[in-house]
Parts: structure tokens; C-alpha cells; sequence
């Protein structure tokens, strides 16, 4: 099955002041451009060098002296000074605080919380008595008292409201609501129809001063400033983007001729440097040096090791024997002047045997047994 695959975008013709612009632009820039591609990829080889070579092992230098400067110390310190402290610190303010405050709560608060909770319980008791034998009836006594009082004043407060509410409506209602019917609605009906009047005419005229405000902007604002965009900015805008997008693609261009142009210069110095200085220095690595330190290591350097190996044997055999001899003398000298060690009697500590099995040409009894 074949991917279908995006056909390339047709190219559009294009004219010839995009043609003018573009060769010059492009000879310019390329002129411009590569030594600063070459200055850019010396300071990258540069850096590059500098940072695989003296960068990174002083970072990991500076790493490993902070190490051993701050981290080492500051982790000995936490883990051997504060550490420590704390724990101590932690079992003094148990022992001189935690365990006398648990005393005092358990041997002194506790039985005065509890004495104090019977003596409230107490005088409750006693109050609680002294309301139901003694208040209670008191206050039944004045609720009833106070209902009669009251029951009273309801009856004659009644009557007098009943009259003081008929004065009220004759003298202040009925007036009120005839003035409402007869002389405000009116007045208030013809004070809005001029208000409606008015604001019809107030929105006719400010509808002809805005479209005399409109029309008027238009063609002294707004038809200049779209002319001026339409035929002076639009084909200035347009001629600028030309400009900018040649002179980015211009530079894109010439980045990537430079980029070629330092490669090959690149290689060319690669080469002579080779050729200058790697070549000779490995040609006389290869022809002098290498044979020359092959006669230096069979004639020299390995009889010499050789020769160092017998006389370090013969010196460790010289001294094994000189040790064996120190050893001896004092043994002797011990043995002369304390005697023989007293040596330890052998004993037997094996377990004991157990009697051989019963065969046909054996006996136990004592008349058989040979």
C-alpha cells in the first residue's frame, strides 16, 4: 500500500523587482555573512574544547572540594553534634518537665478537679431544692396576679382602640384616598404624556445631529484614512514585507553558504595541521621512538627488572633466615636460662568402644570364651 504523499506547494511566478531585489541583497549578505559564520564556528570549536577540557574537571574539582568543604562537614555536624543534642535536649525536658508535669496532674490537679466537682455538685443540690420549694410557688403566684392585671387592660385598652381607629380612618383615609383619586392620578397622567412628548422629541433630534455627526466624520476621518491605507500603506506594508522576508531568506541562504564555506576551511586547516604536525610527530613516534623503546625495554628496563627481582628474592631470603636465627637464639637463651616447658601429659579422650557384635565363632560365656 503506498503512502499518499503532500504534492509540493506550485511555485508562484513572481516579478521582476522581487528578482532585483533578491541577487544584490543575497552577494551583500553572503559578503557579510561568512566571516561571521567562521568567527561563530571558531568560538564554537572553541568552547567545545574549553569545556570538555578545563570546564568540566574544574566543575567536578570545585564539586569535590565543596564536598569535602561543606557537605562532609555540615553532615559530621548533624549527624555527631546535633543529632546527639537533640536526643539529649529531648530526655531532659522529659525527664525535668514532661514527668513532674504528669505527677502534678495525676497526684495534685486530678483530686482537686474532683473535690471541687462534688462541692458544685453540692451547692447545685442545695439550689436546685431552694427553686422547687421556694421560687416555684413564688413565681405561679405572680404569673397569676400579672394574667388578671392584664386581662383587665385588654378589656378597657380595647375600646379605646376601637375609637381612636374610627377617628383615625374618618379624619385621615378618606381624605387621603380622595385626593389620591381625584387630583394626583390626573395630574401625575398629564405630567407623563409631556414627559413621553418631550423625549420623542429629544430622540428625533439627536438622531439628526448623529447622523450629521456621522456622515460628517466619514468624509472628513474616516474616507482620507482608508484612502491612505489603500493606496499609500497597504503598498509601502507590502513592499517592506517583500524587503524583510528576501532579507531573511537572503540570510538563511548565505548562513548556510558560510556554514559550508568554515566546514571546508575547517577541513582544509584540519588537513594542514595534519600534515604540519601529526603526521611528523607520528611518523617519529612510529620509526624512532617506538623502536627506539623496544631496545630500551629488551636491553635495559628488563634485565633490570630481572636483576631487581633476584636480589629482592635473595633479600627475602636473607631475611627469612636472619629471622629463623633470632628465633632460634632466643629459644635457646629462653631454655638456658628456664629450662624445658613442662609438656602436658596426653590423655585419652576418645569415647569407648562398644563390644563387637555376636558371630557363630564367638562366645560370651566364661567356658566357651577363649
Amino acid at each position: 500500500m503506498e503512502l499518499d504523499t503532500p504534492s509540493p506547494r506550485p511555485r508562484q511566478p513572481e516579478g521582476c523587482l522581487t528578482v532585483a531585489i533578491r541577487v544584490p541583497l543575497r552577494i551583500v549578505v553572503v559578503v557579510l555573512v561568512v566571516p561571521v559564520r567562521m568567527v561563530w564556528d571558531a568560538l564554537v570549536v572553541t568552547g567545545r574544547f574549553l569545556r570538555d577540557t578545563v570546564f568540566r574537571p574544574l566543575g567536578r574539582a570545585l564539586l569535590r572540594a565543596g564536598k569535602a568543604v561543606f557537605v562532609r562537614p555540615l553532615v559530621g555536624l548533624w549527624r555527631y553534634v546535633l543529632i546527639p543534642a537533640g536526643k539529649a535536649l529531648a530526655w531532659l525536658g522529659t525527664a525535668l518537665v514532661v514527668v513532674p508535669a504528669g505527677w502534678v496532674h495525676r497526684y495534685v490537679l486530678t483530686p482537686v478537679r474532683h473535690a471541687v466537682a462534688r462541692l458544685a455538685r453540692g451547692v447545685g443540690a442545695g439550689f436546685g431544692r431552694v427553686y422547687a420549694r421556694v421560687l416555684c410557688p413564688i413565681g405561679h403566684a405572680v404569673t397569676r396576679v400579672l394574667r388578671g392585671i392584664g386581662a383587665v387592660l385588654v378589656a378597657a385598652g380595647s375600646g379605646v382602640c376601637t375609637a381612636v381607629a374610627r377617628l383615625v380612618r374618618h379624619l385621615l383615609v378618606v381624605p387621603a384616598r380622595w385626593l389620591y383619586d381625584r387630583v394626583l392620578t390626573p395630574a401625575g397622567r398629564a405630567v407623563a404624556w409631556c414627559l413621553r412628548g418631550l423625549g420623542r422629541l429629544l430622540g428625533v433630534i439627536a438622531t439628526g445631529v448623529g447622523a450629521a455627526l456621522y456622515w460628517t466624520l466619514r468624509v472628513l476621518l474616516v474616507l482620507p484614512a482608508l484612502a491612505l491605507y489603500r493606496w499609500v500603506l497597504a503598498p509601502v506594508g507590502r513592499f517592506l514585507a517583500l524587503v524583510a522576508r528576501e532579507v531573511a531568506d537572503a540570510l538563511g541562504h548565505a548562513w548556510r553558504i558560510a556554514g559550508r564555506i568554515s566546514r571546508a576551511v575547517g577541513r582544509v586547516l584540519g588537513t594542514l595541521f595534519r600534515w604540519i604536525f601529526v603526521e611528523p610527530v607520528r611518523w617519529v613516534y612510529r620509526t624512532i621512538l617506538t623502536p627506539v623503546g623496544h631496545v630500551v625495554r629488551d636491553a635495559v628496563l628488563r634485565p633490570a627488572a630481572e636483576g631487581a627481582r633476584v636480589v629482592g628474592r635473595a633479600v627475602r631470603e636473607a631475611l627469612a633466615g636472619a629471622r629463623d636465627t633470632v628465633r632460634q637464639a632466643r629459644a635457646d637463651f629462653r631454655r638456658m636460662l628456664f629450662g624445658e616447658r613442662r609438656q602436658p601429659a596426653v590423655v585419652d579422650r576418645r569415647e569407648p568402644q562398644a563390644p563387637a557384635t555376636r558371630t557363630l565363632g564367638s562366645s560370651t560365656t566364661a567356658l566357651t570364651k577363649d
